[in-house]
Formats: structure tokens, C-alpha cells, sequence
């Protein structure tokens, strides 16, 4: 199938499974909520969950669209990890999804519509959501009084966790206390939930009931140390749609930015920024692979096409598969190296890739 694809992302599903194999040794019996939002990180919402559903626990999702998406098929239980619009609360209540609660005026709104079993966020730190650290007690005791409210789970999130160790320590014993102390005024069966892909790796010493695996499952490493456990999941290709050989002086894409200087060949391929190809990555030494050799991205990045500089590869021909990030045979163009090159973070680079890349799950 791959041969009519233009650009296209691979997805490993044994590596999806090492993956979560990893997190389960550092975890022990925790349950583990596998982090499918934005598409699965840009992975594929489905063929990510059909992998994982036997090795994980509960699902977690950014909003209702992907939560209903996921009950199609599947019937573990899905925490909606965002906040909830006020008319999308009814469904999440029939549907049985589990909303992520914030203040008391979210619990109420939700306690005039119907049961439903909530996961109430502390704010430690964050600051997009959660009770703040000092009023949540309070405020979790008059969410639990509410008649059609069951407490599920309670959480925070790290905002440091992959920059600095002290204060995220210091951030997991505060919220451990505020545990304990919600426990004390509302005695109950809840779990507690803190620790992410960052905390995972590298914060374990003590594990809640629940831990959120997110990008760590698709083999990318918020702390590089550990990087060497994990097997990336994703190999993103494209394929040469044209090859050229260009005359010394000659421009190459918009802006003018590269002139040859020499005789070049050079291969267009057919990928962009519409494809989810970051433009930040023009003229900062971005690379790809051709028969496992770096081929440098000559000038700008545009919409649908991406030029790159062939020469030392004199044979290559049209329709040959280029890798924009993945192995071809021992080399690589990492996630990590993108994000450095493109200046942002390898969250981005994934979930930003586009619709019209199709996910191969192999």
C-alpha cells in the first residue's frame, strides 16, 4: 500500500508495546492511563489503542470528540484531561467518560445534569488547571458532598519535571501531603495520579494508584538519559517526486535563500509544511535520509514540496523513499534532532504532523 503514498508515517506497533512494557517495569502494579490525545501524539487515535488496550488500564484524552472516538471500539475507562464545555457535560455524563474538575462551579454543573464520576485536579504548580494548592481541600470537600458526584481519581501535573529535579521533588511531596490530606476529610477508594511520561522515567522512587504514560509509550524521551529504553515508534517518509541536476548559481524555493555553489543534483520530494514539516527547519541544516545516506534541505520548507541535495547519491531515482525523521539502515534523523533544529520541543514535531500523512500501523 505504501507504494501510492506521497508522505506517510509507519508505525511500529511492537515498539509501541516495548514501550509500554518499559513503563510497566517502572511502575510495578500501578494502573497505567495510556495518553492517546492529538491523534495519539500524531500516531493514530485508533491503531495506538488497539495496540495498547490488553497492556493498559484507562485512556486518556485532551477533549469529548476523542473520548467519543475511542468508546467506538473501546470500553476501558477514558479520563477527558481537559476542561469540559458546559454543553458538552450531558454526553459526558451518558457516556460515561470520566471529566477532569477544576472548582466547584464545574462539579455543580455537572451535579445538575446527572452521576458521574470525576477526577479532581490540584494545581501544584501548572497553573492551566486544577483547585489552587491552597483552597483545595475546601473546595474538594464541597465537590465531594454533592449528591450525583463519585470521586474517581485525584491528580496534578509536573510542569519542570524534564528541567528541574528540585523543584519537582519538592512538587511531589507537596501533593502527596495534599493527598493525605484530602483523604483525611473525605475517606474513600479514589486514586491518586501524578507521575507522566518524565515522572515516569525519572521520578519513580514513589508511585500513586495511577500513572499517565503519554509520550514515553511512543518511544520519545523527555529526559534523553533515558532515551536508550525506548524504540521510537514512529519512521516519517516521503518519496522523490522529481530529480534535477542544477547549474552553479542557480536559486532554490522561495525567498532565494540558497544558491548552489557548484553543480548540484538535487531531488524534490513530495512533503512540506502542509504535511506537517516544520518551516522552521529551513536553512538551519535540517537533514534526511536517501539509501541511509544525510541529504541536506536546501532552502525554504514550502507547502507541499521539500528540496534536498542529492549530488554524492548520483543513481537515485524518482520515487525512491526519503525518511524525514526514523532509521534507514544505521542511520537516523531522531525526533529530537528536528525539535533542536526546528526549535521547539518533539511534542510538537509529532503532533503537528497532518492529516494527509497516513499512519501504517506494521
Amino acid at each position: 500500500m505504501t507504494q501510492a503514498y506521497r508522505c506517510w508515517a509507519e508505525i511500529d506497533r511492537d515498539a509501541l508495546r516495548h514501550n509500554a512494557r518499559v513503563v510497566r517495569e517502572r511502575i510495578g502494579s500501578a494502573e497505567m492511563l495510556a495518553v492517546v490525545k492529538a491523534n495519539a501524539y500524531g500516531h493514530g487515535l485508533m491503531g495506538v489503542a488497539e495496540t495498547l488496550a490488553e497492556q493498559v488500564q484507562l485512556f486518556g484524552v485532551a477533549n469529548l470528540e476523542e473520548a467519543i472516538a475511542l468508546r467506538e471500539r473501546f470500553h476501558l475507562p477514558v479520563i477527558v484531561l481537559g476542561p469540559s464545555l458546559p454543553e458538552e457535560m450531558a454526553t459526558i455524563i451518558e457516556r460515561g467518560f470520566i471529566p477532569t474538575i477544576s472548582t466547584f462551579d464545574e462539579a455543580q454543573a455537572f451535579d445538575r445534569i446527572g452521576k458521574v464520576a470525576i477526577n479532581f485536579k490540584v494545581d501544584t504548580g501548572m497553573g492551566r488547571m486544577g483547585a489552587v494548592e491552597s483552597e483545595a481541600v475546601e473546595i474538594f470537600k464541597r465537590v465531594a458532598a454533592l449528591g450525583k458526584i463519585d470521586i474517581h481519581s485525584v491528580s496534578t501535573h509536573m510542569p519542570v519535571s524534564d528541567v528541574d529535579p528540585d523543584y519537582t521533588r519538592d512538587q511531589l511531596v507537596r501533593f502527596r501531603k495534599i493527598v493525605e490530606q484530602l483523604r483525611s476529610a473525605v475517606p474513600g477508594g479514589y486514586k491518586a495520579h501524578v507521575l507522566q511520561s518524565a515522572g515516569t522515567l525519572g521520578f519513580n522512587e514513589t508511585v500513586d494508584e495511577i500513572v499517565r504514560a503519554g509520550i514515553v509509550l511512543y518511544g520519545i524521551s523527555p529526559l534523553p538519559e533515558f532515551q536508550e529504553l525506548l524504540k521510537p515508534a514512529m519512521t516519517w517518509k516521503t518519496r522523490i517526486g522529481l530529480v534535477r541536476d542544477m547549474p552553479k548559481g542557480a536559486s532554490i524555493s522561495y525567498g532565494r535563500t540558497f544558491i548552489t555553489p557548484r553543480p548540484m543534483r538535487v531531488a524534490t520530494l513530495t512533503a512540506g509544511y502542509a504535511d506537517g514539516y516544520p518551516r522552521n527547519l529551513s536553512n538551519v541544516g535540517a537533514e534526511m535520509l536517501v539509501r541511509g545516506k544525510r541529504c541536506p534541505l536546501l532552502g525554504r520548507v514550502t507547502m507541499d514540496l521539500l528540496v534536498i541535495d542529492v549530488s554524492h547519491l548520483p543513481d537515485v531515482d524518482v520515487g525512491e523513499e526519503v525518511v524525514l525523521m526514523g532509521m534507514q539502515g544505521d542511520a537516523e534523523i531522531s525526533c529530537l534532532e528536528l525539535s533542536d533544529k526546528a526549535g521547539t520541543i518533539t511534542w510538537e514535531i509529532t503532533t503537528r504532523i497532518g492529516q494527509r500523512v497516513k499512519r501504517v500501523f506494521v
